[in-house]
């Protein structure tokens, strides 16, 4: 039995795959075993995966008809023997001390899976860039360096980022779980993670950076194209998840959220000769939520723009028109925002008047106050002046000459009383 078990789904990834396997098979842990299920690739990628298969023992290969990264980790999951159990992208990269890291925490931790950091590393332009979804700074500034679980963060479970490559987690309570990839669709991992979150009692978050999430023009979350309308097909299924642990009271207001801001997410994205099937497949899915049993009066709780999207795609029926319909209500919310920008520089501008008229007042009682200290100070001026003139003529009287003598003395004996 090894320790580690690493799943790794592969389609079309002749340029990434043997930088993303070498970062497995240099791991400082090396008691681990490498499972790579090929989905129907039409490159070299299976040959190459043979070709490793012959070189390292601890490689096993599988091959299937293209149905996707979900059905080839379904595939892969009872293969496993490791105690515990990591997935892999075939185009992605890790540290090569990660699994040592992420084994010697889970044994001090006891935990169900670990989380940690992602990296975006963009190989077209060959840059490296963090985003808070895979940074997941928030989730860290809420559960710190404890044990905690999904009944301890309340809506910052939609703060964690769903890719199984930032996890590892124990086997065991994996298959215990039950919980599989959906199949045929992107965006598959949605489904795994959710069972896997509401499962887990003991979940630890590792802040630290150990895998590295290629950006592409050739992966499927870049390819804008109809399987886009998976989406759509993903969000139900998160529903009936929440459903089905009982959790969709308890979130409801964010599921409705979610659901319409992953949808207009995805319509901004998809190319635009695909743009009348998305929104021809969101009216449809949409429609739905009037009867369903769960979206009672939901509309309710919907947020102005959520609103605006789901009312726009139910009422038009071309995509122009509903990008018109958008991008009229950008318009009166621009018009809205602007007419409180006047109203608040109106009040800035009468607070402004009031403060001038008020400067105005002190700076008239301020001047009247100088006003009469200047008229106070030509008086003293004057007297002043006469004093001095009175001065001058005693000084020339004779009693003053003739006393002087007698206040010079006095003078004298006033400093050697003084000493």
């Amino acid at each position: 039995m090894v320790e580690i078990s690493v799943i790794m789904p592969v389609f079309n990834a002749e340029n990434y795959l043997e930088e993303a396997i070498n970062s497995i098979l240099n791991q400082t842990f090396s008691d681990l075993e490498l499972i790579c299920v090929d989905d129907g690739s039409k490159d070299n990628s299976l040959n190459m995966l043979y070709e490793f298969e012959k070189k390292d023992d601890r490689i096993q290969v599988y091959h299937q008809e293209n149905n996707g990264g979900g059905a080839a980790r379904n595939l892969a999951l009872p293969k496993a023997k490791g105690k515990y159990l990591y997935f892999m992208d075939a185009d992605d990269i890790i540290e090569l001390n990660a699994f040592q890291e992420f084994y010697d925490l889970i044994e001090e931790k006891k935990v169900d899976f670990i989380l940690c950091k992602a990296i975006n590393y963009d190989s077209d332009e060959e840059k490296y860039y963090e985003t808070e979804y895979f940074s997941m700074n928030e989730l860290y500034e809420c559960v710190g360096d404890e044990v905690f679980s999904y009944k301890d963060i309340g809506n910052m479970v939609f703060k964690i980022s769903v890719t199984p490559w930032g996890k590892f987690f124990n086997r065991e309570f994996v298959i215990n779980s039950g919980a599989q990839f959906a199949e045929g669709l992107i965006f598959h991992d949605n489904i795994f993670f959710w069972e896997m979150l509401f499962h887990s009692e003991r979940i630890f978050f590792y802040n630290k950076i150990l895998c590295y999430r290629r950006v592409h023009s050739k992966s499927s979350v870049k390819s804008k194209d109809l399987r886009f309308l998976d989406n759509l097909k993903i969000t139900n299924k998160i529903v009936e998840i929440f459903i089905k642990y009982d959790k969709f009271d308890e979130f409801e207001r964010e599921l409705y959220h979610k659901r319409i801001e992953s949808a207009n997410s995805r319509y901004n994205q998809i190319d635009i000769k695909y743009k009348q099937n998305f929104l021809d497949a969101m009216k449809k899915d949409f429609s739905k939520m009037l009867t369903h049993e769960k979206y009672n009066d939901f509309i309710s709780l919907l947020s102005p723009f959520d609103k605006a999207f789901y009312e726009s795609a139910i009422e038009a029926d071309t995509y122009k028109e509903f990008n018109a319909l958008m991008d009229n209500y950008h318009l009166i919310q621009e018009i809205n925002s602007l007419k409180n920008n006047k109203s608040k520089l109106n009040k800035q501008k009468n607070k402004l008047k009031k403060d001038i008229d008020k400067l105005k007042k002190q700076k008239a009682k301020l001047q009247d106050n100088n006003k009469k200290l200047k008229e106070k100070n030509s008086d003293l001026r004057s007297k002043n002046k006469d004093l001095k003139e009175e001065l001058k003529i005693m000084k020339s009287t004779v009693s003053w000459k003739v006393t002087k003598p007698l206040r010079t003395v006095k003078k004298e004996l006033s400093h050697k009383s003084d000493d």
